[in-house]
């Protein structure tokens, strides 16, 4: 395989990312800070803050006055540059979130889905209804938007233009011209995986890693990877399905096809399924939505009474978790891991004593040496705020302050 030769250009498109990165979390910063912050040299900041004000990406938003020279300018995101949109798509809901150009939520709106309806037809429609609705709490046009992100289960692939490939919708190779066609603004696509990883690089405990593995935890499960600094995206975009990784030899029952997925045992389904192999009697094992399960499984928890059939698949979830999260450490040995997604904001609390120890005890060597395990800082649709990233860099892209490293465009 060719070694992909960084340019100049390269060089000083990241640079520019480093600036932005170090501004959006500082909010406010001036140029020395930023060269301070980045270890950039100032000429090479003055030259890249420079760039981004001239397409009015950072702006210059007070002067402080110094003990000698001139007074010095600080510098911010200019918010008001356009708004991008990240969109979540889940098994069970559509989520669309309207943020600023500094990535603040302005607006959302979330529509819920038939778990059993899958066709693209139904899924284009429901993400299209979802966006018109979130512009419209935000009250901003079309032409506003800088760009929008949509991240889809599945996986994403390059070979011959878009398609999903999502085995429990039943869709396979699905142009998604359609899609293009109703959102109506520039639009790039990408898996849930990636979008929880850049989430966690730009707002998350992963701006000081070097190498980290976010782990997303709902109806599926999967893992946003960063290496070196870098998403880890794969031949066909389709890194990081580590919930369809083996964790029991002909185990249960996986949507994909397989026995014995990670995501069978730790996936919200797969939870509710140890309820039943403990107790088959017990009233939460007839709720049939994922969600409701969930939720109604960390009221229990947090019950003045234990319920012993609940405490026994909370234990062995964090076990099952451990496990697999021990097999991951191994092969990817990364600084930290952080748990996020919707069945982590209800019972990760619950969940992570227990497999901490499991992941320490059955990391082979020193792969979990110094390894921290923490339920990830970025609070709210982690999948929604990643993408809309994703979707800001696109349009960074395209403006020319950047050599993409976004996902596929629409």
């Amino acid at each position: 395989m060719a070694v992909e030769r960084r340019t100049s250009r390269d060089i000083r498109s990241e640079s520019r990312l480093d600036v932005m990165h170090a501004l959006l979390t500082a909010e406010e910063a001036t140029r020395n800070e930023l060269a301070r912050t980045t270890g950039l040299s100032p000429a090479t900041v003055a030259t890249v803050v420079g760039d981004l004000l001239s397409e009015g990406i950072v702006t210059e938003s007070r002067l402080s006055a110094g003990r000698v020279g001139r007074p010095t300018a600080s510098l911010r995101i200019n918010a008001d540059r356009g708004r991008v949109v990240g969109i979540d798509v889940a098994e069970t809901y559509v989520r669309a979130i309207v943020f600023d150009a500094a990535l603040d939520e302005v607006a959302a709106a979330e529509t819920p889905r038939d778990e059993h309806e899958s066709s693209p037809e139904y899924v284009v429609e429901g993400i299209g209804r979802t966006f018109d609705a979130a512009l419209a709490k935000a009250g901003v046009g079309a032409a506003e938007v800088l760009g929008v992100g949509v991240a889809l289960p599945g996986i994403v692939q390059r070979a011959t233009g878009v398609a999903v490939v999502v085995p429990h919708w039943s869709w396979h190779s699905v142009e998604l011209d359609s899609l293009r066609d109703r959102i109506g603004v520039p639009l790039v696509l990408d898996n849930p995986l990636k979008a929880i990883a850049t989430a966690e690089l730009w707002f998350g405990t992963g701006r000081g890693a070097d190498s980290m593995v976010t782990v997303n935890l709902g109806t599926g499960v999967g893992a946003g990877i960063v290496l070196e600094g870098r998403i880890l995206r794969g031949a066909t975009n389709a890194a990081g399905e580590w919930g369809h990784s083996l964790l029991a030899v002909d185990g249960r029952r996986c949507r994909c096809g397989r026995r014995g997925c990670v995501e069978a045992y730790v996936g919200a389904p797969g939870i509710q399924q140890t309820l039943r192999e403990i107790a088959p009697e017990h009233p939460l094992c007839d709720l049939d939505l994922q969600r409701e399960f969930i939720q109604a499984l960390a009221r229990a928890s947090a019950a003045d009474t234990p319920d012993p059939a609940v405490e026994e698949t909370l234990a062995t979830t964090a076990r099952y978790l451990g496990s697999a999260l021990a097999d991951l450490v191994a092969v990817v040995n990364p600084e930290r891991v952080t748990l996020t997604g919707w069945t982590t904001w209800a019972i990760g609390d619950r969940l992570l004593p227990l497999a901490r120890a499991r992941m320490v005890e059955e990391a082979p060597g020193e792969s979990a040496a110094g390894l921290s395990l923490e339920i990830s800082t970025v609070r709210g649709n982690s999948v929604a705020t990643g993408v809309a990233m994703i979707a800001l860099e696109r349009f960074l892209g395209d403006v020319g302050l950047v050599t993409t490293r976004a996902a596929i465009a629409l």
